[in-house]
């Protein structure tokens, strides 16, 4: 893979962010932006578990997906509470995430503010908190919505894989999926080298190496590809905006009502057969990536 770090700085103008990074699809990161919000000093476990210790949440360990997991299934569930007071004494491959914790405790919505100034069309409905302890993952995927975001870390650091949308085929997507067939689990564990001996396509694959720190604002273009590990147990907000313009948002209409439902269709009625079809197609193209490159 080629990788290269991301821009970073401690605060940008909206003019400039607009120019040279949202119009060309560059992610950055904003290191002051959050740091204004009382929600940068205030969100912390105890004051989480205050919040909505008592809500059951859903968990998601480090196992990835095969042919016959349905989408976005869980594999345990804890209450809120006890998920933290888990995480909180030591490596947990355990997540959440898309957990919309301001229906339950709708006064956070006032820690922070929707930064407008940098990107119209927020999706003020859902602000998610993703949760994860010491040593859990992401698989690398795509947001299934193509909606841009702006990903603020609260707590602990997290490493972060990040690859154009274009990529695709280089990373082994799965037809009719978000994900990637390649597996990049503890990736940082391997001295930065995943399996080339079995995806070879990835070594042309380009993109962006970045670690999260508390305050970090992380504004991933729609459509990038990401994958996330947890070096320390933490938690995040994604703030989502629309993309401009009608085409991009009926792609993104087609993914979550038409591609999705296929897909859960045939994992349901064929889902050995469903699984090879793409696997091979994902080769495939890999290989014609490899042929070009």
């Amino acid at each position: 893979m080629i990788l290269q770090s991301i821009d970073a700085f401690e605060t940008i103008s909206p003019i400039r962010f607009r120019e040279e990074y949202y119009l060309k699809s560059k992610p950055v990161i904003i290191k002051s932006l959050a740091k204004q919000w009382p929600a940068y000093s205030r969100w912390n476990w105890e004051f989480l578990k205050q919040a909505a210790g008592n809500q059951r949440v859903a968990l998601y360990n480090n196992v990835k997906s095969d042919a016959y997991t349905p989408i976005n299934t869980a594999d345990d569930y804890k209450t809120f509470g006890d998920y933290i007071d888990m995480i909180s004494k030591g490596p947990a491959g355990w997540r959440i995430f898309l957990f919309n914790i301001f229906d339950h405790a709708p006064q956070l919505t006032q820690d922070f503010t929707w930064p407008e100034e940098y990107m119209k069309g927020f999706v003020k409905k859902y602000p998610m908190l993703f949760v994860g302890g010491a040593s859990s993952i992401t698989h690398m995927h795509f947001d299934i919505d193509l909606s841009h975001i702006l990903h603020i870390q609260f707590a602990g650091k997290k490493r972060v894989l990040l690859f154009p949308y274009e990529e695709q085929h280089k990373l082994y997507r799965k037809p009719f999926e978000v994900l990637s067939l390649a597996d990049f689990s503890h990736y940082y564990h391997h001295n930065g080298t995943p399996d080339y001996e079995s995806y070879p396509a990835l070594k042309l694959a380009n993109g962006y190496d970045v670690t999260l720190e508390h305050g970090d604002t992380l504004f991933m273009p729609a459509g990038y590809w990401h994958h996330m590990e947890y070096l320390e147990s933490g938690f995040a907000m994604s703030l989502r905006a629309l993309q401009e313009g009608l085409t991009p948002k009926l792609k993104g209409v087609w993914n979550l009502f038409g591609m999705r439902a296929i897909d859960t269709v045939l994992k349901k009625t064929a889902p050995g057969p469903w699984y090879e079809y793409k696997k091979k197609k994902a080769f495939d193209l890999a290989n014609r990536e490899l042929t070009a490159g």
